[in-house]
């Protein structure tokens, strides 16, 4: 799962970088709590309050983190491995093509795996930037069938899922952006692309082939950067939770390479 954000700029400031420990704790529990809605926010600190006042004490960061964690079972040993790595294809995409910053990973959720990306304002909506997107949303795939040699139903599946969204924007590409192979001046929007796809073959060919190339080139940039890509699944499959700061030090490190 995906989640996004506008973003100027991937730089941090100095004074950003020098966390004291409480920025750091509050860092590690927003990770955490990726995924989670404000109603469960709350109902976690009430319990984790109720929790503190039985044990006669104040409540704690730990208290929270805890309470994050403790209606997740524990994700069996394959299946985090398959999560980190695809995760990380997502992110080190996101990172080579310099779309934004990557704000948070987590395969610890409870529902899945879910990752947190923003985009830079300036250079978007151009055919390269949809190109760019499309490359990062097939990236989890790529990063499994490249590491794995064989593919989840992961990136499907739901409305709002990497090929969900890959689908769509490839479809708004030929239909309604501007982008389209044939007759790219018409505007022709639908509200269900499954249905346009299922009795236009052509149009299915050409969508299905924008998905191929991203796909294909999401692997040529994982395989370019295998290092990194290993790196950081296996920093994200030991701490399950990783913040932007943390991510970042693992894309720089490997950003010195080429």
């Amino acid at each position: 799962m995906t989640a996004t954000q506008n973003s100027n700029t991937t730089e941090t400031s100095a004074a950003a970088q020098r966390d004291n420990p409480a920025e750091a704790i509050l860092r590690r529990l927003a990770t955490r709590a990726m995924g989670l809605t404000g109603a469960d926010i709350e109902r976690i600190v009430r319990e984790a309050r109720l929790q503190a006042r039985r044990g006669k004490r104040s409540i704690s960061y730990e208290d929270i983190e805890e309470g994050i964690r403790g209606n997740r079972p524990p994700v069996p040993y394959d299946l985090r491995w398959r999560f980190a790595f695809h995760e990380a294809g997502h992110a080190v995409a996101h990172h080579a093509l310099d779309l934004g910053p990557v704000r948070g990973l987590n395969i610890d959720t409870g529902q899945g795996a879910y990752n947190l990306i923003g985009f830079h304002t300036s250079g978007t909506n151009t055919h390269t930037w949809f190109e760019n997107v499309l490359t990062v949303l097939m990236a989890g795939r790529a990063a499994e069938k490249l590491v794995l040699k064989r593919v989840s139903s992961s990136s499907g599946g739901a409305d709002d899922s990497d090929l969900a969204r890959a689908t769509r924007i490839a479809f708004d590409m030929e239909r309604t952006l501007g982008f389209g192979a044939e007759y790219p001046l018409l505007y022709r929007p639908h509200r269900d692309p499954g249905e346009v796809l299922g009795r236009e073959p052509d149009l299915a060919a050409r969508v299905h082939g924008r998905l191929e190339a991203a796909l294909d080139r999401a692997a040529a940039i994982l395989r370019r950067r295998r290092p990194t890509f290993h790196a950081l699944a296996k920093a994200l499959f030991d701490a399950q939770a990783m913040d932007e700061k943390a991510v970042l030090q693992i894309l720089a490190d490997g950003d010195l390479t080429f």
